[in-house]
Parts: structure tokens; sequence; C-alpha cells
């Protein structure tokens, strides 16, 4: 049997904190047609699910969380009770599909089974189908996710860690250093004096630095942001969207300005954010858009694992800035900033201390802060490397991976982002009531997108000198 760990189990007391959230992350697969029979579809899927232990495993409480919950096997697994049917409204496009997204994505998971579900989605313009895989966050983190998605598609194999290195995101995935290995023999044992002391001063300067970027993490959670409508009480019911552009067209804008593609990705999403607040009648502060960025600290020989392995950093996306280039150097600063700080590594030591201390302290702790209005945190921004090749399940090519975010603690949207071959999509969770402007907050994104692209050419064109003549 195995244990959840302190942030495993964090994910299930933040959403039993609120009846109104449901803390599972999806993935949508739209394939090109046409759709597979149900027998087809399960008859595929039983080997792949067999070979994955948590499809198969259901969690085990104690009372009063003496100790923590535990994975053991569901001796009454039923594979059918969790691959479903849907199908789409004619005409079957994107609000079609988007609408049937939330409302799967809305539903609690049931604890009593294992915590995962999947639906064929049939019923798509254009010869198409779909296949949504939903599964509770305290299984797994972004990057787990992907890895285990990709057992469901056809070559059923795993992102490694050389692969996840040279993703999309490699400044953001590589993550800390992981504790040295353990089995060291003794002729590998440095007996030099000074190396002793060398190792001290490093592992001191790295307590310092984590202390500094908890302190970090602590001062920004204690400052609320202004009152605004991208925050506040969720209700049940979910919105879904998302907004597609050319992974080429973040590389030329990163190459371009000397930026990262989560720098690009970022500038766009505060572009959005900035116009839906002014459409909204709001004003943009400098504080407005505290923003949750999680950073993965898996280590290499931990790539395989399925957990969560992850932290965060808190940087303040400028919505005041309305110019696009301008807001993309503060978004580079303020990571940068961020990054140096040790935020990220702050938080990996919040979440070690946690998994020190007794389970039923820690459990009740987060339990009590999840009650609390969380008033800081505005927003969601994560991102997770995608398959660089196409993809294919039952035979049929994957034409495009949409990512699906979970929202919860009064941040009523959050943003995925996820590579996949030449696309880059994000897909955004937002509350009913609050955001039916949504599709407005996608087509933001693409247009902060777009801008960025102009900028470059823009600027390419200035440093290109005029040809003779």
């Amino acid at each position: 049997m195995e244990q959840l760990t302190a942030l495993d189990a964090a994910f299930l007391e933040v959403e039993d904190a609120d009846p109104h959230v449901s803390l599972a992350v999806g993935g949508v697969s739209v394939v090109e047609g046409p759709a597979p029979g149900y027998d087809e579809f399960v008859a595929a899927f039983a080997p792949r699910a067999a070979a994955i232990p948590r499809c198969r495993q259901v969690l085990r409480t104690h009372p009063l969380d003496l100790r923590p919950p535990e994975w053991v096997d569901d001796p009454h697994f039923d594979l059918s009770r969790h691959l479903h049917r849907a199908a789409l409204p004619h005409p079957g496009g994107d609000a079609e599909l988007f609408e049937t997204i939330a409302a799967l994505m809305e539903r609690r998971l049931d604890r009593e089974r294992p915590l995962w579900d999947c639906w064929i989605i049939e019923g798509l313009s254009d010869d198409r189908w779909a296949v949504l895989t939903k599964l509770h966050h305290c299984i797994a983190d972004g990057v787990a996710t992907t890895q285990l998605l990709a057992r469901f598609g056809d070559d059923a194999g795993t992102f490694d860690a050389g692969t996840l290195a040279r993703g999309t995101f490699a400044t953001d995935i590589a993550g800390t250093k992981g504790p040295a290995h353990q089995g060291a023999s003794l002729a590998r044992i440095d007996l030099n004096p000074l190396s002793w002391l060398r190792e001290i001063g490093r592992g001191a300067l790295a307590a310092e630095h984590a202390a500094v970027g908890a302190a970090e993490l602590t001062s920004a959670l204690l400052r609320p942001a202004p009152p605004s409508s991208l925050h506040g009480p969720l209700t049940t019911m979910r919105r879904y969207s998302a907004a597609r552009v050319r992974l080429a067209d973040l590389q030329k804008v990163s190459r371009a300005f000397g930026v990262t593609l989560n720098d690009v990705a970022l500038a766009a999403i505060t572009n959005s954010y900035r116009s839906i607040l002014l459409e909204r009648g709001e004003r943009p502060g400098h504080d407005s858009l505290r923003t949750l960025v999680p950073v993965s600290v898996r280590t290499a020989d931990h790539f395989a694992a399925t957990d969560n392995r992850v932290s965060a950093m808190l940087p303040l996306l400028p919505v005041d800035e309305p110019d696009p280039v301008r807001q993309l150097g503060l978004v580079r600063e303020r990571l940068t900033r961020a990054k140096a700080s040790g935020q990220s590594e702050g938080g990996s030591a919040a979440v070690s201390a946690a998994g020190n201390i007794p389970f039923a302290f820690s459990a009740w702790a987060i339990r009590l802060l999840a009650r609390l209005p969380q008033r800081a945190v505005v927003g969601l921004a994560t991102n997770v490397p995608g398959p660089r090749g196409r993809q294919r399940l039952l035979g049929r090519r994957v034409l495009e991976i949409l990512p699906v975010p979970p929202i919860a603690l009064r941040v009523r949207t959050g943003i995925a982002m996820v590579s996949y071959a030449d696309a880059f999509v994000f897909g955004i969770t937002a509350d009913y009531d609050a955001a039916s402007d949504v599709g407005a907050l996608a087509a933001g994104i693409e247009d902060g997108v777009a801008q960025l692209v102009a900028a470059s050419r823009a600027r390419r064109r200035r440093r290109v000198p005029a040809p003779a003549g």
C-alpha cells in the first residue's frame, strides 16, 4: 500500500472545504473519424487501464486523520463504470464541445471508486470525435498526468526525463536538485575536511535561499488583491474555452526579444486579462493579478512517479501596462526575479516540512486554511510539455490536445497550457456565473500572441539593413 504525501492529500482537503469545487484535472484528445464503437473502445482501454495501478485503486482513509490516506486495490473494480459515452448536439462545433467538457468536468469524482473517468464524445463536426480523460489532482500533477494519459494512447509510452528536458518549457520544468544518491560506496566518500566545509556552506546557502523564498511567498499571500470580478466565491457550474496558436509564432517572439516561451505565453495571458477587466468596467492595477504559476520540482529519477511534485511562484502579471512589448518585458523581469528569490525552493521546503509532522496536524491545518477566504491569488497559469510528434489513438490520428485545469480557493479562472506537435493550446476553466465572457478571454490570448508576433516582425525589419541600389 502507498500512502498519499501531504501535498497529494492537500488536494482532497481543499476539495472537501468547498462543496462547489471539483479538483479533477482533464485532458481532451480530438481525433479524426470515424469514431469507434463502444465495444471497441472498451476492448482497447481494458489492457491499458489494467497496466496503470492508480486506475484500479481506491483511497482508504483513517478515522481522525491519524494516518495519511492509502492507495489500495479496489476488490470490486469494474472498468465499465469508468468508460462512458456522450454525444454533442448539432452542429458539433467548438461551442458544443466546450459546453460538454465543462459539464463533465464540474462533477465530482466518486471517492468510493478509483478516481478517474473517461468519456468518448461523438458528434463532432468535420468527421471527428474526442476522448475526455478526467482524474483527481491527488493522483498526479501536470507532468505526471501527461505521462499517465500518454499510456492510454497507441504508443503506450511515457515521456522520459530527457524528452521533458528538451521540451517546450525546459527552464520551467527543470526543477530543483533532488537528494544525493544514498547508496554511494565508501570509495566515493570525500575524506577532505575542506570539502565537508564547502558542502556545509552550500547547504546553508540553499537553506537561506529557500527561507527567503518562503518568506516572499508568505508575504505575497498576506497581501490581499484589490476587489475584482476575477476572484470570489465559486458556484458548482463551469465554463470552458480554448485559445489555439502556432508554436512557431511563440518561438519567433521568443527569439526576437530574447525571452522564454513561457514568458511569451504569460504575456499573452496578461494582455487578455487586461482587456477583460477593461471590458467589465474595472481598472487594472499593478497588484490586480497575482497569479499562481506551478513549477515542477520533479527530478530525473522520479519522472515516472504518479504523484504531485510541484512548487509554486506568485508573480504579479502587469495588467496595468497597456503596451504588449512592455508587458512582455515586465513578465520576463518578474519571473526572473521570482526564480532568483527562491520562491520555488521555499514552496518545496514548506511541502517537505508538512511531510515531516504528524499527518493529522497537517490535514487539520490545510482544512482550516482552505476554509478561510483566500484573497491574494487571483489567477492560475500552468504549463505542461506535450508530445512533439503526432499521436494516434485506437488507430486514428490525434488532431489536437486540450488541457482542462480545475479552479478552487476563490480563483474564478484557471489557464492550463500544453504544446502538441506544431500547436500550442491554452485551456481555460471558469466559474459559470462569474465568467460568461470566457470566450473573450480565449480570443484575447490569441490576439495577444498576434500583437507580439507583429511586434517581433517590426523589430526584425528595423535590424535588417535596406538593400543597396
